[in-house]
Order: C-alpha cells, then sequence, then structure tokens
C-alpha cells in the first residue's frame, strides 16, 4: 500500500504533485490545520504531515496519530511541532532549513533603506498630498558602520549585502573565528565595542537562553547616539519598551522591526512612533522563497517514506534503517560527547578534532561527526540538526577532522572528541558499555567512568580532601539529590574533576555556595538530551 500524507496548511500545487509523482497518495487539505479538533480525527489515516505554521502538532494531537512516520514543514521554525512528544511517538520532525535565508536577509536589507530614508511615512504624507519634501531627511547607507549581532547564514549573507552597499561591516558572533570574519570582509568585535560604535545594528541569532534580551536596556544605552536597529531574526532580542524610550528621546534615531516579542503583534510600545517601521513577520514571504520550502519538504517526505533516507530532520540521525541498529547507542555518545564540548566552549572554535577507535571505526562516520558538531553547536543554535551541523561548523570557518584506528585499548570501541580554540584544547572521550548506554571515560585526558544523565555538575579543583563531603553537603543543604557521583585525577594533588548526575538541576545559589569555598577552579552546570 502507498504511503499517504496529508498536507494541512498552504503548499503549492507543485510541492504537492511531487508526492503524486511520486506514488504517494496525498489529501491537500489547506486549511485543515486551523481545525484542530477535525485535524485530530483524521491524522491517524497518515503517514506523513506536511505542515507551515498554521498547523499546531501538539502531543495531544500526535496521542491520534497511530500511523504517523514523519511531519515535515516547509520552513526553519518548528515551535509548532511538540518535538518531545514526536520522538517519544517514533515520528521524524523534518524542516527546511535554507530555503529562505536570501529572503531574510534581503527583507533586513530592506528594512535598513527603509528606516534610513524614512519611505513609509514619506509614502503616506505623499499619498495625502501634502507633498512635505524638507520633513523626511534621510541618511545615506555608504561609508556608515553596520554592526551584525550573528554572523551565522542569514547574518552572513547581510554582511555581503552591506559590503556590496560600501558600508563597513563589524560583526559580533562568538563563534566566528577570525580567519572566516577575513575572509567575510567584516571585522569581528565584541558586543561591548560593536554598540558604540555602529551607525545602524542588525540581529540575526536565534532566540535562546543566551541571546534572549541581548539589546537589553542596559546595552540599548550604550549605542551611538543616531544609531538605527533593525531586527528580522526573532522577537524577544530587543527590550521593546526600553526602545520606545530611547526613540522618544531622539537617543535611537529609528527602527525597523519584522518580529516581536508577543505575535501576533496587535500592540506593541514601538507602534505608533516616527520613524519606526513595522512588518508583521514578513522575512520569508516571498514566492521564491515559500515555492523552494515547499517543494524542498515534498521531496524530502517522499524520500523518507519511500526509501528511508532521512533529510533536514531535527530529532533524529542521518541514517539507514539498517544502520540505526547498530548505530543509534553510538549516534547519541557522540551528541553527549558535542554537547558537553559546547557547553564547557565559551570562546570561537577553530577545529573539531574526533578520533574513532576499535568497533566504532567501521560505521557510519559521516553521521557520527554530524551528530558531534551537532552536539557542540547546539549551544549556538538549537535549531542546527545533523543535516544543518556541518554546514553551519563551515560557515564559520571550523575545521573538522577525523581520525580512525584498530582497537588499542581496554575498551572494544570508544570515540575521543578534541576542540580547538585560541586558548585552549579541551577533550572528551566515551564509549557505548553492553548495556547500549553511553558512558564519559576521559575528560582533559583524566580516565573516569560516568553514567551520562539530563543534569549534571562538572567542577574541577585541586586534589585536596574535602572536596567529596563539600559537595555532597552544598547540594544536600539545596535539596538537589545526586543520582552518580564520578571523580578523577591527573595526578595525587595534582588536577582533579568531579562529573555528577543529578535529579534536578544545581540552582544558582548552590554554584555560587561551592564558589564561595574557593576549594574549585572551576563549577559548570550541563544539560543532556537523554530521551
Amino acid at each position: 500500500m502507498a504511503p499517504k500524507v496529508l498536507v494541512s496548511d498552504k503548499l503549492s500545487e507543485t510541492a504537492v504533485q511531487i508526492f503524486r509523482d511520486r506514488g504517494i497518495d496525498v489529501d491537500f487539505m489547506p486549511d485543515l490545520g486551523k481545525d484542530k479538533d477535525k485535524l485530530a480525527e483524521v491524522i491517524g489515516q497518515y503517514d506523513g504531515l506536511a505542515i507551515r505554521s498554521a498547523t499546531k502538532a501538539t502531543a495531544k494531537l500526535l496521542e491520534k496519530a497511530d500511523n504517523l512516520k514523519v511531519i515535515g514543514r516547509a520552513g526553519i521554525g518548528t515551535d509548532n511541532v511538540d518535538k518531545e512528544a514526536a520522538s517519544k511517538k517514533g515520528v521524524i520532525v523534518m524542516n527546511t532549513p535554507f530555503g529562505n535565508m536570501i529572503t531574510t536577509a534581503e527583507h533586513a536589507i530592506a528594512m535598513m533603506f527603509a528606516v534610513a530614508r524614512q519611505i513609509p511615512e514619506a509614502s503616506e504624507s505623499t499619498h495625502a498630498g501634502k507633498w512635505e519634501k524638507s520633513k523626511f531627511m534621510g541618511t545615506e547607507l555608504t561609508n556608515k558602520t553596520l554592526g551584525v549581532i550573528g554572523a551565522g547564514n542569514i547574518g552572513g549573507i547581510v554582511c555581503d549585502r552591506a559590503r556590496g552597499l560600501k558600508m563597513k561591516v563589524i560583526a559580533y558572533d562568538p563563534f566566528l573565528s577570525e580567519e572566516k570574519a577575513a575572509k567575510m570582509g567584516v571585522e569581528k568585535v565584541e558586543l561591548e565595542e560593536l554598540l558604540p560604535r555602529a551607525d545602524f545594528i542588525t540581529l540575526h541569532v536565534p532566540f535562546t537562553e543566551q541571546t534572549a534580551n541581548i539589546l537589553s536596556a542596559e546595552n540599548l544605552a550604550k549605542t551611538k547616539k543616531g544609531v538605527r536597529i533593525i531586527n528580522c531574526a526573532r522577537g524577544g532580542l530587543v527590550d521593546e519598551e526600553a526602545l520606545a524610550e530611547l526613540l522618544k528621546s531622539g537617543h535611537v534615531a529609528g527602527a525597523a522591526f519584522d518580529v516581536f516579542k508577543e505575535e501576533p503583534a496587535k500592540e506593541n510600545a514601538l507602534f505608533n512612533l516616527p520613524n519606526v517601521v513595522c512588518t508583521p513577520h514578513l522575512g520569508a514571504a516571498t514566492t521564491e522563497a515559500q515555492e523552494n520550502v515547499a517543494l524542498q519538504v515534498a521531496e524530502q517526505m517522499s524520500n523518507y517514506l519511500l526509501t528511508g533516507a532521512v533529510e533536514n530532520a531535527l530529532n533524529m540521525p542521518s541514517v539507514t534503517a539498517e544502520e540505526a541498529k547498530v548505530m543509534g547507542p553510538w549516534i547519541k555518545l557522540a551528541d553527549h560527547l558535542g554537547a558537553f564540548s559546547g557547553q564547557m566552549t565559551d570562546e570561537p572554535i577553530k577545529a573539531i578534532n574526533i578520533l574513532y577507535d576499535g568497533v566504532v571505526s567501521d560505521m557510519n562516520l559521516a553521521a557520527l561527526n554530524c551528530s558531534v558538531v551537532a552536539g557542540i553547536m547546539k549551544k549556538a543554535n538549537p535549531d542546527v540538526n545533523m543535516v544543518s551541523a556541518p554546514v553551519v561548523a563551515k560557515e564559520r570557518g571550523i575545521q573538522i577532522s577525523t581520525t580512525n584506528q584498530d582497537k588499542s585499548g581496554t575498551f572494544d570501541g570508544y570515540i575521543k572528541v578534541t576542540v580547538v580554540t585560541d586558548k585552549r584544547e579541551r577533550s572528551i572521550a566515551g564509549t557505548v558499555f553492553s548495556d547500549g548506554k553511553p558512558r564519559f571515560i576521559q575528560i582533559k585526558g583524566i580516565n573516569i567512568d560516568a553514567e551520562v544523565g539530563e543534569n549534571m555538575l562538572y567542577t574541577t579543583n585541586e586534589d585536596v580532601p574535602g572536596i567529596i563531603g563539600t559537595l555532597g553537603q552544598t547540594l544536600g543543604d539545596n535539596g538537589v539529590n545526586i543520582a552518580n557521583f564520578t571523580l578523577g585525577r591527573a595526578d595525587v594533588g595534582g588536577e582533579a574533576i568531579a562529573l555528577l548526575y543529578v535529579d534536578e538541576p544545581v540552582p544558582a545559589d548552590a554554584r555560587a555556595k561551592l564558589a564561595e569555598t574557593d576549594m574549585f577552579r572551576q563549577i559548570k552546570p550541563l544539560v543532556f538530551d537523554v530521551a
């Protein structure tokens, strides 16, 4: 029986025809996504669900999706899909991360022109027959300094377009190497330097714990007088109320926003202010981009349903069904090793070196590499997946090298990941035990045997008495239960490490108490996806 796909949002007829041409039964119901009750009634009939943003693939809906194998999102954002519930249900979630990069970058450039020349207000005035030529004095982009916050895929395109406009481009991106910045023709700076130098500031970062409110009231106050700010990335990156006050005071000369903290944005502090351009999240809204992502999602879903090939999956590795049976635990280990390295690294990464030893050296190393890199890059971009991670790493100028070797020690096989920055090299190794569970076996050359848990705490210290007691007592006093406690040291009295698997995140107060003892060189909470 042919696979059956439901298209519950608006996709082009060309995309729908791709399913038909590949021999897949497809029901095209572009308004069904708005009727959650009706969708829940019929979802059990389908192997695939193709959506845009209107359909909400919630845990409740997925409970009814007994035959569903794949959800394909025509676009990059998957906030409307409960990925955890999908994973538990065994449903692959795919997106199309590269189909709208140019469109979004072009919208940011258009918004920059609009606010520089007050085009919307001048147009409205002229339509009203006022001819207020002297009122709308603009500013040129040529020779102005553009501060780009986030120089990844979309931000990189904006940098390129801005250089074509003869702007001087400075970029803040912790994961942009000096070498990559030089190739892009931009100056890499810290955020503290970008704020007072830039005539225009444009944001191109995802919304994460690190980027939330990155242009806070405090940071906005540090900007150059007369700056103009553009946000076509995500709502919540800018303190909109603080920006509104600075616009009213004249410190900020203008702003152009396509995204807002609360959407749909019916009310906002920025609305109805002079020289503020607002659009309703149009960054990806071009005919070309919408067509590209629609065609891409149809091809990806068809490939998976007919051949098992997995592309741009957010919740599973890009491997064949046969490989997954053997490689599953090793792929999870690779992700954990990458996640450890990524969470421990705050400076730009120059290189990632991966060593495969023993039985794992004969597996699909390309997929394992992707899992390692995805684990590392998730700190900077939670939307990174195993397919897009190497592309993101390449865009950031990160060199990836792989070495495989025959069994060299106690374990039948292990993976060792080394991350290289300008300041240091950091390595971690792990293996998979016979029970199929990943384990950390070495950190910074120090041998350990640590089970991987969702919440962990990593500390480094001088090998002195009292460490175990201090950790146990402090966490206990703060209500944190320790599930597993692993210690390791280089030499007697030398550098030592501890890795604790805890039942809940270690609160900041507890970490502060540990720091106050002056016994620890480093105290780092870690989170791993163990689902």
